[in-house]
């Protein structure tokens, strides 16, 4: 009796667990599916209200008119510029901030900890950072994107953690071959961590590809401005710009400007979405490789 009440309980609660999920993949999918519905739908029927899941007289034009834009083509240029050379730049320091902390020979290893610990917590502010940037001459300068966050210390905790989880064995077969720390890490160290690097390069290209508070405090030039600063632009400030750029007449323009907005936020996503998958089977086993020792 107890098993089989057992039994009908477990199905009970996985039934419950598959209606929640259900639940959560629907509000989690809904938005996107119904901004996409609203980008290729007629201005006509978006204004009436008809599109609510699928396209409604389904019309590219609002598409056309968006990548037509040129100041979207610069800061997509400018976006994974930033990504590409800050997230590269990301992986490499977080590698040689990581490594030397998670090695018990270091003699300067307790205290850097702490000390790395402690910034996590407690920081000069954001007008002290400003100060330096500007002191530095980075304002108004590609650097200013990706200087100021080299170097996250939460990511250089996961990587040291895993660094700390490679075997010192390893480590030290390979200095009595000859190697040095340099060849160790290159060599040895990196290789074994690889699906942490995965999801910290996750981490780091996604944090830069959405930033744009830093483009508001440190990049004034147009053209050097991101995808993000760009959207925000067209999102709450001034949607009719790209409109502006067109032969639509007046009541055109009004009937697609929420479909210009639903149209940029679909551009900005689908890069993301292209990438995400190849590094899909890291994330679990890269975050737990990086969060548990032994």
């Amino acid at each position: 009796m107890k098993t089989t009440e057992r039994n009908i309980g477990d199905k009970i609660f996985d039934i419950l667990v598959y209606i929640f999920v259900t639940i959560a993949v629907l509000v989690c999918i809904y938005p996107f599916i119904y901004i996409v519905s609203v980008s290729i739908s007629s201005g006509t029927a978006v204004n009436r209200g008809e599109v609510w899941l699928y396209p409604v007289d389904m019309n590219f034009e609002a598409m056309k008119t968006v990548l037509r834009h040129k100041q979207l083509w610069i800061s997509f240029a400018n976006t994974f510029y930033y990504t590409i050379v800050g997230t590269f730049l990301n992986i490499v320091f977080t590698c040689l901030a990581a490594y030397p902390l998670s090695r018990r020979s270091f003699f300067l290893r307790r205290r850097l900890n702490f000390l790395l610990a402690f910034t996590m917590y407690f920081s000069g502010g954001l007008i002290p950072i400003y100060i330096v940037v500007t002191g530095l001459g980075l304002y108004n300068s590609r650097l200013a994107m990706v200087l100021p966050v080299l170097i996250s210390a939460y990511n250089v905790m996961i990587c040291r953690s895993a660094f700390e989880s490679v075997s010192e064995e390893l480590y030290e077969n390979a200095a009595l071959e000859g190697a040095n720390d340099f060849i160790i890490l290159y060599k040895i160290a990196i290789p074994v961590i690889k699906p942490t690097l995965a999801v910290l390069t996750l981490y780091y290209a996604v944090s830069h590809y959405n930033d744009f508070f830093n483009a508001m405090l440190y990049i004034s030039d147009r053209n050097k401005e991101p995808l993000q600063s760009f959207l925000r632009r067209i999102l709450l400030q001034a949607s009719m710009e790209i409109m502006q750029t067109t032969s639509l007449d007046m009541a055109a323009m009004n009937q697609s400007t929420l479909q210009v907005r639903y149209v940029c936020i679909v551009v900005a996503v689908v890069p993301v979405l292209m990438f995400v998958p190849f590094v899909h089977k890291y994330l679990v086993q890269g975050t737990m490789l990086g969060a548990v020792k032994g």
